[in-house]
């Protein structure tokens, strides 16, 4: 672990010196403001002097020293900038330079960016995207190389292929700063060639391996963690958590799940410490939340309110992040780290007046200074929808009558396999009045037929709702009862050029359009969180949601083929852990 090339410049380390000692000025000088250490969790009056980049100093206040430029910061506190140690821009649909201006004004000043949303719909054309969307920004993103093109191989289709040796290829740029979750959790665990080689590329580049290890426990969470794998963000209990803190993972507590935030604040609390592993992460979160509550800086607050002491959750979002992701320059107000600064004005709020980042000032007043330019766009990014139109019949289940037997999936985002007769009628399944269609179609050129399925405990629809944005495949995915809705609100989407789409009684209500990889819009954030919000208002009023599972934000992971449980995938009805793959949901037709 070592400081980046750029703080080990010799002229810029001895200029910090001189300024230190006294002998010249700083560069910036940040006064009459209270540093909260990340080291001894105590709060004490400090200037911070600056040189280029690097902190030069963190002393008693003296406004005798000179200094080229100088900050006021009475009545403010003085913390490292935010790490977001896993998220993914494509979830904000928005471009990254959207997303900068988003979350810096916020305090947030280094994200993991792990762009496997793009590298699955665009393969490693999306990859290259991302990293030339993540250069010259305000935002420190540092991309990693997807590990699971597609999530479930054999089981799903997507747009790209990502081999061992395509991520070793992509882990030596230096750009590239780690392998993204790897989420094959269950053929890493039973030795299959193509994972554990990838896991092993990671290794081999000496770069760190992330994980997606939900619902792994005893010999196989060990095996987790032995193979390679590094990190966890999907936790499920204050339990699942202990869990894996115990096996060693780096743990990425996310605000994307907001609902399990007070036990684990609790569970926290109870150890009566901080461990060192346990860093702060948004993952997905959607546009208008993102507008509404800001990036890592609404976890932070989060957990505060949930009763975690404040400088625990900023010792989480700066001193273990840095240590966790293995940069020695970040995550300290102190001599020779690297001068990524928030000036808050209140500290459990979370409200940040001023963001510094390598020494300038990139933010003030919840707004940023200069805003950056998106990065072009390549053409294969904006012809994602290579499909024919589709029709109300597309959406229909064929069988013999009277009666069939089929599979259903029951429950949202932990589903079950389910069996149930239904009547025959004209040759195509009666759909029952207590459930729902789902159907996926490939949309990345593979030709394939619409796969369809019935599921169980989805709640009281009056309309359909399509998406392209439907992890991690990203094959556009359709629910709804009529066909005729399902076919409306799926052809808005495809004439989209992506995107997301209600439809009622034959007629699109909202589209809201994604044509950068069909997840995407280089539309201003607040346009897009205004358009994604009366989507979201308009589904709320044609849809009974029962939280915590049965929610809007279920639709978009119910195609998360690598989790356990059955599934519905481009391919049919899958379930990876049992290696199950139906075709069709029919099990047996032509019943009396």
């Amino acid at each position: 672990m070592a400081f980046p090339s750029d703080l080990n410049d010799a002229e810029l380390r001895a200029r910090a010196v001189r300024a230190a000692r006294g002998e010249t000025p700083f560069d910036l000088l940040i006064e009459g403001g209270t540093v909260l250490d990340m080291v001894t969790g105590r709060a004490r009056k400090a200037d911070v002097g600056i040189i280029g980049p690097l902190i030069a100093s963190v002393h008693a206040p003296d406004p005798a020293r000179p200094a080229k430029a100088r900050i006021g910061a009475r009545g403010m506190t003085i913390v490292p900038g935010f790490i977001d140690s896993h998220m993914h821009v494509e979830s904000s649909m928005i471009t990254a330079a959207e997303y900068a201006a988003a979350v810096v004004p916020g305090g947030v000043t280094t994200a993991l960016w792990d762009p496997h949303e793009l590298a699955n719909v665009s393969g490693e054309a999306g990859l290259g995207y991302a990293c030339d969307a993540a250069r010259d920004l305000p935002l420190r993103l540092l991309p990693l190389v997807p590990t699971c093109v597609p999530s479930a191989p054999g089981f799903e289709a997507s747009g790209g292929d990502f081999t061992p040796e395509i991520v070793a290829r992509w882990l030596a740029r230096d750009d590239i700063h780690g392998a993204a979750e790897l989420m094959t959790m269950r053929p890493l665990l039973e030795g299959d060639a193509r994972v554990a080689g990838i896991v092993q590329a990671g290794l081999d580049a000496g770069k760190r391996v992330c994980g997606h290890a939900r619902g792994l426990t005893g010999g196989d969470l060990a095996g987790f963690a032995a193979a390679g794998v590094e990190t966890d963000h999907e936790l499920t209990s204050a339990a699942d958590l202990m869990a894996k803190l115990e096996a060693g993972f780096t743990i990425e507590l996310r605000g994307s799940h907001e609902h399990l935030l007070p036990e684990f604040a609790e569970a926290l609390v109870e150890l009566g410490e901080l461990p060192q592993t346990v860093t702060l992460c948004t993952d997905d979160i959607f546009p208008d939340d993102l507008l509404r509550k800001g990036g890592l800086d609404g976890v932070i607050r989060m957990l505060i309110d949930c009763g975690m002491p404040p400088v625990w959750a900023y010792r989480a979002a700066t001193l273990n992040a840095a240590s966790r992701i293995g940069r020695p320059d970040l995550g300290l107000v102190a001599p020779g780290r690297r001068a990524d600064l928030v000036l808050l004005s209140d500290l459990e709020e979370v409200r940040a007046e001023t963001v510094i980042a390598d020494g300038c000032v990139v933010a003030e007043g919840r707004r940023l200074i200069a805003r950056p330019e998106a990065a072009d766009v390549p053409a294969p990014l904006r012809a994602t929808m290579q499909l024919a139109p589709l029709r109300a019949e597309d959406f229909e289940i064929r069988a013999t009558g009277p009666q069939a037997r089929i599979a259903t999936l029951s429950k949202p985002r932990f589903p079950v396999w389910g069996e149930r007769k239904v009547a025959v009628e004209e040759g195509r399944l009666v759909l029952p009045e207590d459930m729902i269609r789902m159907g996926i179609i490939n949309r990345h050129g593979a030709g394939t037929p619409m796969r369809m399925a019935f599921l169980e405990n989805w709640g009281d629809w009056r309309c359909a709702f399509a998406t392209t944005v439907s992890h991690d495949s990203h094959n556009l995915t359709v629910f709804g009862r009529r066909p005729e809705d399902m076919a409306a609100a799926a052809n808005a989407v495809r004439e989209a050029g992506g995107g997301v789409a209600v439809a009622s009684r034959g007629k699109v209500l909202h589209c809201l359009p994604l044509p950068l990889a069909g997840l995407m819009s280089d539309a201003p954030l607040g346009q897009v969180a205004e358009s994604f919000a009366a989507l979201r208002a308009t589904l709320d009023g044609l849809v009974g949601w029962q939280p915590p599972y049965l929610v809007f934000k279920a639709l978009f992971g119910a195609s998360l083929v690598c989790n356990a449980g059955p599934r519905l995938s481009d391919l049919g009805l899958v379930d990876p852990f049992e290696g199950k793959l139906l075709k069709s949901c029919v099990l047996r037709d032509g019943l009396s």
